[in-house]
């Protein structure tokens, strides 16, 4: 991720890499996009589709909890853009940007922070309704370039902010491994929010030896907790066959992107076998 952000990997690089997992798209962020001009991100589009690979999702982190309003409007105008973007590259039956809630800066008021990203999210509707795009809110633990926690962190707040949207445009990002890094069972918060589950980030993430939850809530610097471990999908904390069985009970048809490669491609490429053998099951008992 850093070094697709850095130049150092172009995003062509990574297209041409993502091209021998076996994975069928490829999620991106903003910053591996260089440009946003239509003739770049056509070529973008051009490279994906020449490897069989669908852009299903722009995974942007929205920043909306920042009490400054003029900032908060300069995230709702990114965010504009990322549709505008998602529009024009994304597949036609299923595209979407990821919104969040922001960043738990010290002292930010519980009612503050779920107003202030619930009247984002609400302004942008119309904007990804006209560009049929779907929004989808991460439960999140932190965008790798911020520097405080995410705000909705705790699926208390997070379902109180997906309560009051509704909307056929708006829906959840499901990722069991945040739940448990907010110290909170998957399977439980995956039960109070199926219903609204559009898309699905899957990892496996756990704490190092000799850390605990605090070190991940207390951690005040840019980038990821060093208690923080990735791994092989299925190899961690988290129930697939559990998961599944709710994906499967509500009839769950859309993208599910894998959240791996920290400790290299072959990893990545273990976590699409694996997730590709669950699909496979998953369509036998069909």
């Amino acid at each position: 991720m850093d070094e697709l952000t850095d130049g150092t990997i172009t995003i062509f690089d990574w297209i041409e890499m993502a091209a021998t997992l076996g994975v069928d798209g490829l999620e991106l962020y903003p910053t591996f996009l260089k440009q946003t001009d239509e003739d770049y991100l056509l070529q973008v589009k051009a490279a994906a589709d020449a490897h069989h690979l669908a852009i299903p999702m722009m995974c942007s982190s929205p920043d909306f909890t920042n009490p400054d309003a003029e900032q908060r409007e300069q995230e709702i105008g990114k965010m504009k853009l990322m549709i505008d973007l998602m529009a024009l590259i994304g597949p036609d039956e299923f595209r979407s940007v990821r919104v969040l809630s922001g960043q738990n800066r010290p002292g930010l008021n519980r009612e503050d922070g779920i107003r202030w990203t619930v009247e984002s999210i609400r302004q942008l509707l119309p904007y990804a309704e006209a560009n049929r795009v779907h929004l989808v809110m991460e439960n999140h633990y932190k965008d790798g370039y911020w520097v405080y926690p995410e705000f909705a962190q705790a699926s208390e707040v997070f379902i109180a902010i997906i309560s009051e949207i509704s909307s056929p445009w708006f829906g959840v990002n499901f990722d069991p491994s945040n739940a448990l890094l907010a110290g909170e069972d998957p399977l439980d918060v995956m039960e109070k929010v199926k219903h609204r589950i559009l898309t699905m980030h899957a990892s496996d993430r756990y704490l190092k030896p000799g850390y605990t939850l605090n070190d991940l809530r207390e951690y005040t610097l840019q980038g990821y907790s060093a208690a923080l471990a990735h791994g092989v999908i299925g190899k961690g904390l988290n129930d697939y066959d559990a998961i599944f069985t709710t994906l499967d009970e509500i009839g769950f048809k859309r993208w599910i992107s894998i959240e791996d490669g920290i400790n290299g491609l072959d990893e990545m490429q273990q976590s699409g076998v694996f997730l590709k053998s669950k699909l496979a099951e998953w369509a036998a008992k069909e």
